[in-house]
């Protein structure tokens, strides 16, 4: 019996057992770290939840906090015309500005090129609210022939911005959440009636309230309004109501004609991250469209950026995805920058990354540091 015992691979259990300790030894150490860093995870969380109790606190970014967040693209629903944000729309009444809302409304949601400007295609939800259903049948056949879709969603009555319209919109948008525009025709049918304050505060609120709502689904709202009787040398000062309507917008779009029994048309536009604009415009008297004629001030093009032309032919002309670090990705394209300068630079110019080239930016954080993305 001493002797089998004696036999017993001691030594294997003891190679077995010393492995196992090992292997056990690295995931307690990797299970504390891990622990760690979401216990510390947590403290900071908590710690700035309670400042945000603070009734004293003010959120506030840092600039080098700001270089470093990585803003998602936005891409513009009509090259150099509308992007994401709200957007009024003005015009005398009877000019023509809902036949033009269903032209957008057609374009963006067929993605059909508009006036040879590039057209996102995305689903559109337009509130029709001065029509009814028979006229725009009547309208959009005049206008389009047979050829339908089944992207354009058309309301002819809705709730008013007080009363459960962004709880409408919300119930849309979790159906269709590809949404990009949506069409409010006209502004007057969601606001308020009666004792209504038409002041300047009143009116910034009713706009920021639909700009907020246009945000926060990152679509583009176009709200269309009416202009006065008065004439003014700024068209858009001839806003009906306040400058509290524009001031909350992030721009706005003006269609006018010289004389109202004239096809021919002008559309001004301005806008935050845009430049101003002026078309000439004709209006179809078969189709009832509006047709392009010219642009007195052409699209404004940015200057060149070599780094993206060197992204796109060199690093991504085989290859359809590239990641790593900025440092690696200097040493690449031979750029003699600091690696957070180059990284600052593809966040800044990721939008037009995207638009030019077709190439999707995205960086992110790693134990190991910084990780770029670059995917066509």
């Amino acid at each position: 019996m001493e002797s089998k015992k004696m036999t017993t691979p001691i030594v294997s259990v003891g190679a077995d057992t010393e492995q196992s300790l090992n292997v056990c030894n690295d995931s307690i150490t990797d299970s504390v770290e891990n622990f760690k860093d979401l216990e510390k995870s947590l403290r900071e969380m908590q710690r700035e939840m309670l400042r945000q109790m603070d009734p004293s606190y003010l959120k506030t970014v840092s600039l080098s906090a700001l270089y470093d967040t990585d803003f998602e693209p936005t891409e513009a629903l009509i090259d150099g015309l509308l992007y994401r944000g709200a957007y009024l729309f003005i015009g005398s009444p009877k000019v023509g500005k809902s036949f033009m809302m269903a032209q957008l409304a057609y374009h963006i949601s067929t993605g059909t090129p508009l006036w040879n400007y590039k057209v996102k295609k995305t689903p559109v939800l337009y509130f029709a609210l001065e029509d009814n259903y028979q006229r725009l049948q009547r309208r959009l056949f005049q206008m389009f022939g047979a050829d339908g879709t089944d992207d354009l969603y058309f309301a002819t009555e809705c709730k008013t911005v007080n009363g459960g319209l962004d709880e409408q919109i919300k119930g849309f948008m979790c159906e269709h959440p590809d949404t990009g525009l949506i069409i409010i025709d006209t502004l007057k049918r969601v606001r308020e009636t009666g004792g209504a304050d038409y002041s300047y505060s009143s009116d910034y609120d009713i706009v920021a309230r639909l700009k907020a709502l246009a945000d926060s689904y990152k679509v583009a709202m176009l709200i269309v309004h009416h202009t006065r009787k008065e004439k003014a040398e700024d068209i858009f000062d001839m806003i009906s109501g306040t400058n509290g309507l524009l001031g909350a917008a992030d721009g706005a779009f003006a269609l006018t004609k010289e004389k109202r029994t004239s096809n021919n048309a002008t559309l001004d536009i301005v806008g935050r991250d845009q430049p101003d604009m002026k078309i000439k415009l004709v209006r179809d008297t078969k189709r009832l469209v509006w047709n392009f004629e010219e642009a007195e001030t052409e699209l404004w093009k940015e200057p060149p950026e070599p780094l993206l032309e060197k992204i796109a032919s060199t690093l991504l002309s085989e290859s359809k995805v590239w990641e790593g670090t900025a440092s690696e990705l200097c040493e690449i394209l031979g750029e003699n920058v600091k690696p957070n300068v180059l990284s600052l630079r593809l966040s800044i110019n990721a939008n037009r990354l995207l638009k030019d080239y077709g190439i999707h930016y995205k960086a992110s954080r790693t134990h190991n540091g910084r990780k770029l993305s670059l995917m066509k």
